[in-house]
């Protein structure tokens, strides 16, 4: 049997699940293609599993595909129903099991500690307990959610055995990273509390091993867009440039998609660009209802991969009022350095966890929750803001956003792994 040279394998919620870091695990394995490796892996769960879930999910129909070399594997729950919860989970170790068991030098890296990291530990150890001798190195990244959502909810309810057992699966890593310095901080203050109540010393270990890694973007989608195509996007949508403010994420209430809604209803330029709401979330048909007085508000549940740039491109301001809620905090905002790069009207955010991370000093800034601050800040950009100073923030937006091209950060995080030195 022929085995390939060198493998990558990622354990992640991959598409199709709306979720920037599935888009972080797509070009990963793209720019894997390109440095070294021959054969490249995402585990990830079955459809049916995301779909009972309640994920938000990208149309089935319309994703896009992957490079010739990239495998997306979901592998089948083992056990029947008597195992409410872990036929899944052992269906992904299993897998990776197998795979580790082949004479390939892997690398393995999890998205989001829970449950992933543990799937790659479990994983691992019992390849080398079963003496097959992986040449394997693993790398953990703790997303926002690890953090804001896990560790935190564990804090909160004092449940710190399970807090606990959270960094140990992190830590025991070969390699333990972060989305943001944001990110990184809120690791090391859980690890603190954790520490203080328990005895422990992981906030020692995490300031010295965890490092940052940002998301990764595929910079080539977002340049150079072509403006007949984006007329042509629009024009299908009913729309025109600069004729629309765009919120294009998750529809959820940390996203600030209330606050954002209450605004425009009190904006003065509303009589000039219509409110677009693009994705799906928990939130969604609340908001609906809501908004169902209202003709100039625009809900779009079926944007593609293909389709997000050029509505980027095209509208007068992309809004996503941010803030902080006691089960999510951004501790990145991947959508608002993938607006920096296609362009268009200016981007209008909270500095909320890490999201000054993802647009430098090009973006305007309104305080979290603030319904008149965002109210106000659309009416600047859309009333009274000059084309130069546009194009000012245009410009600096792209050049920040940049740094978060796919292939620097790939290099970044691989530079010189023991089982990965360039090929």
């Amino acid at each position: 049997m022929k085995y390939p040279r060198r493998r990558l394998v990622i354990v992640v919620r991959a598409d199709p699940v709306i979720c920037g870091h599935s888009g972080e695990a797509r070009n990963l394995a793209e720019v894997a293609l390109t440095r070294g490796f021959d054969d490249v892996r995402l585990l990830t769960w079955t459809i049916p599993t995301l779909q009972a879930a309640g994920l938000p999910l990208k149309p089935l129909d319309r994703l896009l595909p992957y490079s010739e070399g990239i495998t997306v594997e979901r592998p089948e729950p083992v056990g029947d129903y008597r195992v409410p919860d872990g036929r899944h989970l052992a269906g992904l170790t299993g897998r990776l099991v197998e795979l580790l068991a082949e004479p390939v030098p892997t690398t393995v890296l999890s998205m989001y500690t829970v449950p992933h990291t543990q799937v790659v530990n479990d994983a691992v150890n019992a390849a080398r307990a079963a003496g097959f001798a992986p040449d394997v190195y693993t790398i953990a990244k703790a997303v926002g959610s690890d953090v804001t959502n896990v560790i935190r909810n564990c804090l909160r309810e004092d449940r710190f055995g399970a807090a606990t057992v959270l960094f140990t699966q992190f830590l025991a890593s070969d390699e333990v990273v972060a989305v943001s310095d944001y990110t990184r901080d809120e690791i090391i203050a859980s690890a603190e509390e954790v520490d203080a109540k328990v005895g422990t010393r992981f906030a020692e270990e995490c300031r010295r091993r965890v490092t940052v890694s940002y998301p990764p973007i595929d910079a080539s989608a977002y340049l150079e867009l072509d403006p007949a195509a984006v007329d042509a996007a629009l024009a299908k949508r009913g729309l025109k440039r600069d004729g629309y403010v765009l919120f294009l994420s998750r529809v959820a209430r940390a996203k600030g998609i209330y606050d954002l809604v209450m605004a425009y209803g009190q904006m003065e330029c509303r009589d000039r660009v219509k409110l677009v709401i693009a994705g799906n979330g928990p939130a969604l048909e609340h908001i609906q209802a809501m908004a169902k007085e209202d003709e100039n508000i625009i809900f779009l549940t079926d944007v593609d991969d293909d389709e997000k740039p050029l509505l980027m491109n095209g509208c007068a301001a992309y809004a996503l009022p941010t803030k902080p809620e006691p089960d999510f905090v951004e501790t990145f905002g991947i959508a608002l350095s993938e607006k920096g790069l296609a362009g268009g009207g200016p981007i209008i955010t909270a500095l909320t966890g890490g999201t000054g991370e993802a647009v430098g000093d090009a973006a305007v800034i309104i305080e979290a929750g603030d319904v008149n601050g965002i109210a106000a800040a659309v009416d600047r950009v859309v009333l009274q803001m000059t084309a130069e100073e546009r194009r000012d923030l245009e410009t600096r937006a792209r050049a920040h956003a940049m740094t978060f091209d796919r292939g620097r950060v790939f290099d970044d995080l691989f530079p010189s792994k023991p089982n990965i030195a360039a090929a």
